[in-house]
């Protein structure tokens, strides 16, 4: 039975019409009303900007906050594969349904029904308000929008702009957000970073936040406040987001009542340059849109294996027959193209029997020779009307259409490796990438504080326990443009008699005297280790504890390491300069700070999880081939946590609910 405290607000009805009805029947705000409704918007990437323009559009007053130089310069922007609509342009038989049911099923059956069919509803709608913002997606040669293929899916529903699609669509979330700058309706506060929700009655009325140039700090008062600020995947130090990217932002929110809903739901993406040694600050995303085209494998026999990590054996000296593709021999209904969770942990089970092929043991190959020289080649050999090419011929033809197709993706590899993968397998190992886990929301995407919302990466709602590749991007956009514009209407229309709060109201007051204590704090510990250096110990605690594989005594030992990193990092942190100033030290110590709270949750969410489901691998509750053994029993349920005091939680449970898809271990053979 789910909580009480907690209610996912979910419209009745028929699923395929609960939007359609929800949309005609929600509370609206006056046109004349609106403008004197502030609200404040933290994050500028695809959510945040998508939401912030779309709601001065509507005529609300709108504050952005981000933490970056510029809105352009947010995280989405590095999203490289694309982005899914049931558009059904390949008439592959694609529609609405069939996106709904592959993400429930690609999340292994932990995501609301509702959420995701509204999800896939309006996922059409982005690609046509993303076309008219000039984004410009690939197209096929007659003019219309190209499709291809990403994990999870029997179709081609992904549009892409080359290995850049987060940019373009960011640059057209972004050109609109500017409009509205430009018009007076947004102010926008760069290099502003968010530091504490202020709630009074219980209720989210504003923010603050400090200027990273000045160090000031700065009270700001919202009837709503929409959190778009990404995933927390730099817990693991080693990811694939920037390094600025942070949980800060939520996790203020989640200490003044917000529920945190999965934290141990973490994807890790199977393509991603390895680790080369201690030195990395970050890993290297090399995007899933490869797998259309790049055979995964190691060699099959461990001794050639042996000899490649020596260098004694270049991998383009085995023959076909020498080589285990083992994605397409495990899974052969979907080959290359399984949900990255089903990749990266085949791709670990091949390296820790002895078949990896870097110096550490630790990667396997993405080879594009087969595909370049029989499919590619061949298709622009009969093009050109040559009946027998020679094999030089076909690698050279089919070179351009590799070249066209992920360009940048090849040069970004070479560049980073050095290695040229026109003539080379590419080396890849799994990676941490993004966050399932996140704020728990309503239907309505506010938290369990009224007036405080979650947009995108930093909310729970949409992809259980696995995100499917290009639905990352659909979600923001589909948040921001599509889904808060409405839904905000039925929490506003109640505050339009709520004048402006003065900042000089005792609560704001309280929380940037908290705000400035523990700055303070930091800066008066002068201990002997940096920052970085708790960060990395936080993250290898967590890569090998609660990373692709975790178990009952790893997590236990984990939760205990985490406190005591904590005690020593509030006892022997240091951090140089001064609080009125530009000091990025102070900034990572705020966010590595939070970090250290957040890693204990994460751990204690999946020591309490006693099943396999999408990225959360219990080593215990396994089938005998080694796949994800649910437990529906007893798990099927969002996990909402709500923090009483530091290290103690109280756990809320959302019963998930499914009467328009029929529940089965998932299969991808």
């Amino acid at each position: 039975m789910s909580s009480s405290k907690i209610t996912s607000k979910i419209p009745e009805g028929n699923l395929e019409q609960k939007w359609s009805k929800y949309r005609s029947t929600v509370p609206l705000v006056n046109p004349a009303n609106k403008r004197s409704i502030e609200i404040i918007v933290v994050g500028s990437g695809l959510a945040g900007a998508s939401a912030a323009s779309t709601l001065a559009e509507l005529g609300y007053k709108v504050k952005v906050f981000c933490f970056q130089d510029s809105a352009r310069r947010a995280h989405s922007i590095a999203a490289q594969g694309g982005i899914n609509a049931a558009k059904n342009y390949q008439n592959d038989g694609d529609s609405v349904y069939r996106l709904f049911y592959d993400t429930i099923k690609g999340g292994d059956y932990r995501a609301r029904e509702a959420n995701v069919y509204r999800l896939a509803e309006v996922s059409t709608n982005i690609i046509d308000q993303s076309v008219a913002s000039g984004v410009p997606f690939a197209r096929e040669y007659g003019g219309l929008l190209s499709n291809r293929s990403f994990g999870g899916t029997q179709v081609q529903r992904t549009f892409y702009a080359a290995g850049q699609t987060g940019q373009q669509l960011l640059l057209g979330a972004y050109s609109g957000l500017q409009r509205q700058v430009g018009m007076g309706a947004v102010q926008m506060f760069a290099r502003h970073e968010m530091l504490d929700v202020v709630n009074i009655d219980g209720v989210c009325r504003g923010i603050i936040a400090r200027d990273l140039v000045s160090g000031k700090l700065e009270r700001h008062f919202g009837h709503a406040v929409l959190l778009c600020t990404g995933g927390y995947g730099n817990v693991f130090f080693l990811s694939t987001n920037a390094m600025g990217s942070n949980v800060t932002a939520a996790w203020k929110a989640h200490k003044k009542g917000a529920m945190f809903a999965n934290p141990c739901f973490t994807q890790i993406h199977p393509t991603c340059i390895p680790v080369s040694g201690d030195h990395q600050s970050k890993l290297t995303l090399m995007s899933e849109s490869l797998r259309n085209d790049g055979r995964i494998w190691v060699p099959k026999r461990k001794e050639d294996a042996e000899a490649i990590r020596a260098g004694k054996l270049n991998p383009n000296q085995l023959k076909e027959e020498e080589r285990d593709y083992y994605l397409e021999r495990r899974y052969p209904a979907f080959g290359n193209l399984v949900p990255r969770d089903v990749a990266s942990r085949a791709a670990k089970e091949r390296c820790d029997a002895g078949f990896g092929v870097n110096k550490t043991g630790e990667a396997v190959y993405l080879d594009f020779a087969f595909n370049m020289k029989y499919k590619y080649g061949k298709i622009e050999a009969t093009k050109k009307g040559i009946s027998n090419p020679t094999e030089e011929q076909l690698k050279s033809l089919g070179h351009e259409v590799i070249k066209e197709k992920y360009g940048n993706l090849f040069d970004m590899y070479q560049q980073i490796t050095g290695v040229n993968p026109y003539e080379n397998p590419m080396m890849i190992y799994p990676a941490v990438h993004y966050t399932m886990g996140g704020l728990w929301v309503d239907y309505n995407l506010m938290t369990t504080v009224p007036g405080l919302y979650a947009l995108g990466e930093a909310n729970f709602s949409d992809h259980g326990a696995n995100r499917l590749g290009a639905s990352a991007l659909m979600q923001g956009l589909a948040d921001g443009y599509f889904v808060i514009p409405y839904t905000i209407g039925a929490y506003l229309n109640n505050e339009i008699r709520t004048k402006a709060i003065s900042t000089d109201h005792e609560a704001f007051v309280a929380a940037e005297k908290a705000v400035q204590d523990r700055i303070d704090r930091f800066l008066s510990i002068k201990g002997s280790k940096s920052v970085d250096y708790f960060h990395k110990k936080l993250g290898k605690i967590m890569w090998d504890n609660c990373g692709m594989a975790r178990n009952e005594t790893g997590l236990k030992e984990a939760i205990e390491a985490i406190k005591a990193l904590r005690n020593e990092f509030w006892n022997d942190v240091r951090v140089p300069g001064a609080a009125n100033e530009l000091n990025p030290e102070l900034e990572k110590a705020g966010r590595v700070a939070d970090f250290l709270e957040l890693g204990e949750l994460m751990c204690l969410d999946a020591l309490k999880r006693n099943e396999s489901c999408g990225g959360h691998f219990r080593e215990e509750y396994q089938t005998e081939e080694g796949e994800a053994l649910r437990d529906d029993e007893n798990f099927k349920y969002v996990a909402a946590w709500e923090m009483l005091e530091l290290g103690n939680w109280e756990l809320n449970k959302e019963d998930l609910i499914y009467d328009n898809i029929k529940i089965a271990q998932r299969s991808y053979k």
